[in-house]
């Protein structure tokens, strides 16, 4: 029977379907998210019979043979670092970030890298020219011939030339471009990045290829079309940063072979991409001398001790609403530990403006970085200045208590090996740190020993 076109409404965060549209998903409960797409429906089969599929037989756990996957090195140790340890061979790979962030760069750099180790890699672009390409291309350096470039946004043309060549690495640029003609919407649509994406998964698991995807964000900074795409791939990388600073991070959210802990560190140049062997010292670069509401502190990022400088801005407000602002930082947080200052030493700072500050564009938000943050506060608020080779860490709780954080050992190992001569933890932590380091440990129980231990 001729196929049926009718109009459906889908919720563009999460992919729900309904005839009409709606203010509310009642799926996601987000407001304002439908969209109105042409979609085709087969008719259904007036014989009444369904052709049962091929039968499926479940096999017992015990049965099930296992091995290690086998990685493929990107020859990249900090993008190998997210991803697990390298590139498993069918997985799916989703890549977002911010327009002029550094995706194609990045994995136009992790092509060069493959076909360098005699891999088969293919480049498909639904934005770019091969002029374009190429000219990205001469500024990063030397390529192999094993790279072959594709500019095309049709799917059923695309799944062709895979099938015909058989490359072990597919990078698609981008998943918002592609355009499955079994989909009447447009490109970019939900309908169409959710079927697209679904094809590029048989297509990766069906023949043991590493496929990468682009994918656009929105506003907020999510991958742009439904959430459901995060699901259906193996793994969901966003590059962070501002295109206007020099740094970049990368940050897996989803990985099904490795740990959603880890960040790589990169520094755009013109050369392309260059990967930040000490992200802690990049971090600390510029820090001021002798001034007040600066700190260094420690936080983990994986298996990764990173040393940030927190500062902090205290002063008098002339207005009913002080303001306050946090930056890479979790603001609610700093209001919270303003408050305990408050409560717990009776520091007054109700009647004050506060900006606190991670240097050097990062974020973070892990609980260890509490101290650092009451201490660039205390810091600010009464003038002290903290000596430069002091470092701090520690969680901080609502009754000032200063509480142990993991990885301790490594923390000041870390600072020891950039130089650090005093550090002020918890003191629950200082029998794991031990004294194998020649720094001096001040161990503090509550925020009134942390503002002790400054002053000293």
């Amino acid at each position: 029977m001729a196929r049926a076109k009718t109009s459906a409404f889908f919720c563009q965060n999460c992919g729900y379907e309904s005839s009409k549209w709606m203010g509310q998903c009642p799926a996601c409960r987000e407001w304002n998210t439908f969209v109105e797409e042409l979609v085709d429906r087969k008719a259904l089969s007036t014989s009444g019979k369904i052709k049962p599929a091929t039968e499926a037989k479940p096999v017992p756990l015990s049965a099930i043979k296992t091995s290690d996957e086998e990685r493929i090195s990107t020859s990249m140790p900090e993008l190998d670092r997210v991803l697990g340890g390298g590139v498993v061979k069918g997985s799916l790979v989703l890549v977002g970030g911010d327009p002029g962030i550094g995706k194609s760069t990045l994995l136009l750099q992790v092509c060069r890298n493959l076909s360098g180790q005699n891999l088969s890699v293919l480049y498909v672009s639904g934005e770019e020219s091969l002029q374009q390409i190429k000219l990205r291309a001469e500024r990063i350096g030397t390529f192999s011939d094993h790279l072959e470039l594709l500019c095309e946004t049709s799917l059923d043309t695309i799944r062709t030339v895979i099938e015909r060549n058989k490359p072990q690495i597919v990078v698609i640029d981008s998943i918002q471009t592609m355009y499955n003609e079994n989909v009447s919407s447009a490109p970019g649509s939900v309908s169409q990045v959710r079927e697209s994406t679904g094809v590029l998964m048989q297509i990766a698991k069906g023949m043991d290829i590493s496929i990468f995807i682009v994918g656009h964000v929105t506003k907020e900074g999510v991958v742009a079309g439904p959430r459901v795409l995060e699901h259906m791939v193996d793994t969901v990388l966003y590059f962070e940063g501002d295109r206007h600073e020099s740094y970049r991070i990368l940050r897996g959210v989803k990985n099904r072979f490795g740990s959603t802990n880890e960040i790589g560190v990169f520094e755009m140049r013109t050369e392309g991409l260059v990967e930040v062997e000490n992200p802690s010292e990049y971090m600390l670069s510029g820090k001021p001398k002798d001034a007040s509401g600066s700190v260094v502190a420690c936080s983990i990022e994986g298996t990764r001790p990173i040393l940030l400088e927190i500062q902090a801005l205290i002063c008098h407000s002339y207005f009913n609403n002080p303001r306050r602002t946090a930056t890479g930082t979790d603001f609610n947080r700093v209001n919270l530990l303003m408050a305990v200052l408050e409560k717990r030493i009776g520091m007054q700072l109700s009647d004050c403006d506060a900006y606190v500050n991670i240097a050097g564009g990062i974020r973070m938000n892990e609980p260890a970085i509490d101290l650092g943050i009451v201490l660039a506060i205390m810091s600010s608020k009464l003038d002290l200045t903290i000596d430069e080779k002091t470092i701090c860490f520690g969680e901080v709780g609502l009754s000032g208590e200063v509480r142990g954080v993991s990885m301790a050992e490594q923390r000041v190992a870390e600072a020891a090996k950039l130089g650090f001569e005093v550090c002020i933890l918890p003191k629950v932590s200082l029998p794991s740190v031990g004294k194998k380091y020649a720094m001096k440990l001040i161990g503090v129980a509550n925020v009134r020993e942390a503002l002790d231990a400054i002053q000293a």
